[in-house]
């Protein structure tokens, strides 16, 4: 340790600072990410208010709560991150609703539908028991796949049943399938 001071106070030795606690998680997402064999599922980006409008029909944004200004540029940061990582999902799915379609449209240019991802507010139990099964046999299914990940855009209440823990607006959630096949979340992505 007296060494090290005095090389220290010489200018022979840096100090050595941690790196914050976001640059630290985001460089451990981009770590699982490249190794592959995960989903980084994300609610999608801000759409201020809660459930969508009565009478909103699926296929007709306008009916729909949509992303805000604020919302489509938190998206577009999200993309941004992706490429300054050089990291390039093999797939990106979104759940049918216009507010995760655009974020995913927003972030990765391109996005398939899955109507399993959609939100379980408009369907009833069995439905929603269904989508979750799906789901979970993507997240295994992906787990099986090293060297590569998707990315899924969903709603909140999605999240929360799959992975059993909340999120916020515009977070990722990295999941893989433990032994007995339920998605573990290993991390998180929050960008600012």
């Amino acid at each position: 340790m007296i060494k090290r001071r005095r090389l220290l106070a010489a200018g022979m030795l840096w100090p050595v600072f941690p790196a914050p606690a976001a640059d630290a998680a985001q460089a451990d997402v981009a770590a699982l990410l490249r190794e592959g064999g995960v989903v980084i599922a994300f609610r999608h980006a801000l759409a201020p208010g809660t459930y969508d409008p009565p009478g909103f029909k699926l296929g007709e944004c306008g009916t729909q709560r949509n992303l805000s200004d604020e919302g489509r540029a938190q998206a577009q940061r999200i993309g941004a991150w992706f490429k300054v990582q050089g990291l390039r999902p093999a797939q990106v799915r979104s759940s049918p609703w216009c507010r995760c379609m655009d974020t995913a449209t927003l972030a990765f240019g391109t996005a398939t539908a899955w109507s399993a991802l959609g939100s379980p507010r408009a369907s009833g139990p069995s439905a929603n028991a269904a989508a979750l099964g799906e789901l979970r046999q993507g997240v295994v299914a992906a787990s099986a796949q090293g060297g590569r990940f998707e990315v899924w855009v969903t709603h909140m209440f999605v999240l929360s049943d799959l992975a059993t823990t909340g999120s916020a607006s515009g977070e990722g959630l990295v999941l893989r399938a433990d032994s007995d096949g339920a998605p573990k979340v290993l991390a998180r992505l929050s960008i600012a």
